[in-house]
């Protein structure tokens, strides 16, 4: 089987030196090129990346990318064996090789990143706290109009307090073009019925942030079985930092950049 998986970039970065993961400039149609495969070849929405963020990627490897399976990854989050490693070299060796991936297809429908608890609140009320809840009801209002059999699911996860994020997964050619079809048929009505002239640079990546609640919605509808694995962060992460936002976001309505 040919597999590809995705690496969204938006600089230049520390690829895999393996042909089964494809770097892809997001945004190449906005910016100067990094010397990736490009998100505006093709049928493409590359331009809308500023609002879209990895799903530029996504689109593109939906319209033009010949593969049976498909997955989507960043820079700077990969999928790996296990966390375990000395340095970073050794991290690196863990993740996912072709062999790994197809071994875990042969048993579930698709590989998704450990889930993310938020513990004190659900899914919503994070969204609600963090971004402009509004969005998240009209994105409801389109489902229900356009796709009512997910409405149970899409309840069920905004009640729960966890999620799989990052807009990470890799699946098999035919659920991915599904997942595609429905995914942007939501998006693309919702940036018809959204403003969006007054959101900062941060709040305008709406509709990747949307996207990310509805990756569960689309899994568990079509009931779906997946493989759970941790992600790899390629840069020292600030928990510190990550955990008073949170908290202010929660208690203090602050909006500040997270990712």
């Amino acid at each position: 089987m040919n597999t590809k998986i995705l690496v969204a970039a938006h600089k230049k970065y520390w690829m895999p030196d393996n042909d089964n993961y494809l770097p892809i400039q997001v945004g190449r149609s906005l910016h100067p090129d990094l010397g990736y495969t490009g998100d505006n070849e093709g049928d493409n929405i590359s331009q809308k990346n500023p609002q879209f963020n990895e799903l530029t990627a996504m689109y593109w490897a939906w319209k033009n990318l010949d593969a049976d399976v498909i997955g989507l990854v960043h820079y700077r989050r990969y999928f790996v064996r296990k966390k375990k490693g000395k340095n970073i070299t050794e991290k690196r060796e863990n993740i996912l090789s072709e062999k790994d991936i197809l071994d875990y297809l042969q048993e579930v429908d698709m590989i998704l990143p450990n889930p993310r608890n938020y513990y004190i609140e659900s899914s919503y009320s994070h969204y609600a706290h963090a971004h402009n809840g509004a969005d998240l009801d009209e994105t409801r209002k389109i489902i229900q109009e356009r796709f009512p059999l997910y409405i149970p699911a899409f309840d069920s996860a905004m009640k729960s307090s966890k999620a799989h994020m990052f807009n990470m997964f890799i699946m098999k050619r035919e659920d991915f073009d599904a997942y595609c079809s429905w995914l942007f048929d939501i998006l693309f009505e919702l940036e018809k019925r959204i403003d969006i002239s007054s959101y900062s640079d941060y709040e305008a990546r709406v509709y990747g942030f949307i996207s990310e609640r509805l990756l569960d919605v689309w899994v568990n509808t079509n009931k779906k079985t997946y493989k759970e694995l941790p992600v790899l962060f390629m840069e020292p992460q600030n928990w510190m930092k990550k955990g008073s936002n949170f908290l202010k976001r929660k208690f203090f309505h602050s909006k500040k950049e997270v990712g």
